[in-house]
């Protein structure tokens, strides 16, 4: 029976996307627009919904809001991208090209060309709110920090003011306020964002759960309910100390950053300390209290490179002459102190 009924809605699709894309097809042949841009949308239709439903079985978080693509093995469609860019080429100010662009890349997880491809839909249609919150997401994605500030946080907030209901803006404009712990103003946000989610779902779920989060750092009791527990969550004590050799290459003015970071994952540390670099020897907490995203945490993995660098220039993303150390692979349910000599130059 499940196989007949997967036959039956394939069939289904094939049928409504034969229907919308057909007649695209048949104009953009008038218009000289190359075939392949036509297959990379008939592929890129066929991905989303399969994408999107996988993403809200498997992880059922508000990653699948708003229809965000699943990003899909490279496979045969790289002809049709290629034509894709050589087209808009041709047809620069060609919105609809530029955003299928957008799309394909981010499904091909590649954020730098997704965020130019958003750009240039909004030189052409300013208000497009979907090419606003776009850019923004991929503006984050293509950070080392992720985060969400500066241009990307003012688009945001002006998609909102164009579209309050979209549901993408309402929850990166919460991430983006979490980041940087405006934890009540995260929570009131996605409490906007709540209303339009399906009840029960496992999205809405994880969006109660976040904004459960956000309140509980900011300190804010859930009406009638007996306040929490304090719970830290992981938390791994660090002791930091530069080695004798490095002393002489320490700067005024260097920062040290302590950190964990996932073994394998994203790059963005789950937890980090910050501390003038005079201050050295240094002992730190790292907790889930430091995590840069709610989903991105210490007790979300098992085991985590716990390091510490300190900053000649004074940001987070290493540069050639900073100075390191690392203690390696720990358990993030470890208890005893973890000790760390900066004893390399980068």
């Amino acid at each position: 029976m499940k196989l007949a009924f997967y036959l039956l809605a394939a069939a289904m699709v094939a049928v409504a996307l034969a229907l919308l894309l057909v007649p695209l097809l048949r104009t953009g042949r008038r218009e000289g627009r190359p075939h392949g841009v036509f297959a990379l949308a008939l592929g890129i239709a066929l991905l989303l919904p399969i994408g999107a439903g996988a993403l809200y079985l498997r992880i059922g978080t508000p990653v699948a809001l708003d229809g965000v693509p699943a990003a899909p093995k490279p496979m045969d469609f790289q002809q049709a991208l290629t034509e894709l860019r050589a087209h808009l080429r041709q047809q620069p100010n060609d919105a609809q090209g530029w955003a299928l662009l957008a799309q394909a890349t981010t499904a091909l997880k590649q954020p730098g060309e997704a965020r130019d491809a958003w750009d240039h839909v909004l030189k052409i249609t300013p208000n497009d709110v979907a090419a606003m919150v776009g850019w923004a997401e991929a503006d984050s994605m293509a950070r080392g920090d992720h985060l969400i500030e500066g241009r990307a946080l003012a688009l945001l907030q002006h998609a909102l003011e164009l579209q309050p209901d979209s549901q993408r803006a309402l929850w990166l404009l919460g991430i983006s306020q979490f980041q940087h712990t405006q934890y009540a103003d995260a929570a009131a946000t996605w409490r906007k964002l709540q209303p339009l989610l399906e009840p029960g779902s496992s999205v809405a779920k994880a969006v109660a759960e976040q904004i459960a989060n956000a309140e509980a750092r900011a300190g804010i009791k859930p009406a009638d309910e007996p306040a929490p527990v304090a719970n830290q969550g992981a938390a791994l004590k660090v002791e930091v100390s530069l080695a004798p050799a490095l002393k002489d290459k320490l700067q005024p003015g260097d920062q040290l950053y302590v950190y964990a970071r996932a073994v394998s994952g994203p790059p963005m540390p789950l937890a980090v300390a910050k501390f003038d670099a005079g201050t050295l020897p240094v002992a730190a907490t790292l907790s889930d209290a430091m995590a840069m995203t709610p989903e991105l945490k210490l007790s979300s993995v098992t085991r985590v490179v716990v390091s510490a660098r300190i900053s000649h220039s004074g940001q987070p993303i290493a540069q050639p002459g900073d100075l390191e150390g690392s203690a390696g692979v720990v358990d993030t349910d470890r208890k005893t102190t973890i000790a760390i000599t900066i004893d390399k130059v980068l």
